[in-house]
């Protein structure tokens, strides 16, 4: 026997001897037998109470990026027509505005100024408020810098026209004046009733009122005892523009007791009824 292989018989004789657990895929030993199969002992696995180990990964370098091309402004893209809000299209037919001042402010050229109407009154520059006048029963009124002024029957532009032509002889380089109606009064002017009637003086005259004889004199609280019913005088003075007075005679014994109202007669400003006494009181 040759020296070399006396440690295989020795480890083989040590494992002889010693009992291995089982393994799993290991063939039962022979109970009789104290011999191993050395084969299989040599050639099976190991086996591990421990938990696999994960395998370690080594993380590769990140390789270098390249620079991303540079980006150049792409062209437009052609804009898309959108349907536009529907727009109001103007007349070409229309006519334009009417032509107003600088001021804004239109004077009135119908309206005539009458007594007791309330105006307000402004020159422009002076810068003031508008002053508050009014039309007084001599149909004047005060106006700054100039004084007592007619107004009455003149509409807002005659007079702010006229005030414009005083105030520029004496005051003013250029004057703005702005006239317009604050109080329309609701009085269009009087009548006087004097003679043979219960409340002589004088009977207001409404707007758009269509005073009578007859009802200026049931007015003024009826006829007295001895007046002359039969021979009512109305006295219609002259006018502004040289109209002579004119005189009327009425039967108002027809008018008011016989019904024949087509014959009264309907009053202005300013007329006088006279109803004069009966000569004979019985």
């Amino acid at each position: 026997m040759k020296a070399d292989s006396l440690p295989f018989f020795a480890l083989a004789a040590a494992l002889a001897l010693a009992r291995p657990p089982l393994a799993a895929n290991a063939a039962p030993a022979n109970p009789n037998s104290h011999f191993a199969n050395i084969d299989q002992l040599i050639h099976q696995p190991v086996v591990s109470n421990t938990a696999p180990k994960a395998p370690s990964v080594v993380p590769k370098a990140a390789s270098p990026q390249k620079p991303a091309p540079p980006q150049t402004a792409a062209a437009p893209a052609a804009a898309v027509p959108t349907p536009a809000a529907p727009t109001a299209v103007a007349d070409t037919n229309a006519t334009g505005p009417a032509p107003i001042s600088l001021t804004g402010y239109v004077p009135d050229d119908k309206y005539k100024l009458r007594v007791g109407d309330k105006i307000s009154l402004q020159i422009l520059e002076d810068r003031d408020a508008p002053k508050g006048l009014l039309v007084a029963d001599s149909g004047e009124l005060d106006a700054p810098y100039v004084g007592r002024v007619a107004a009455a029957d003149k509409t807002c532009r005659e007079l702010a026209q006229e005030l414009k032509s005083q105030l520029e002889k004496e005051y003013y380089y250029r004057a703005t004046v702005i006239i317009a109606v604050d109080v329309f009064n609701k009085i269009l002017g009087r009548i006087y009733v004097w003679g043979q009637v219960k409340q002589q003086g004088p009977v207001e005259l409404l707007v758009n009122e269509d005073l009578t004889v007859g009802k200026a004199v049931l007015r003024a609280g009826g006829f007295g005892d001895f007046a002359d019913e039969k021979h009512v005088q109305v006295i219609r003075p002259g006018g502004t523009n040289g109209a002579p007075a004119q005189s009327f005679t009425l039967n108002m014994v027809e008018i008011l007791k016989k019904g024949k109202t087509d014959k009264d007669m309907v009053l202005q400003p300013g007329d006088s009824i006279n109803v004069p006494s009966r000569i004979w009181n019985f």
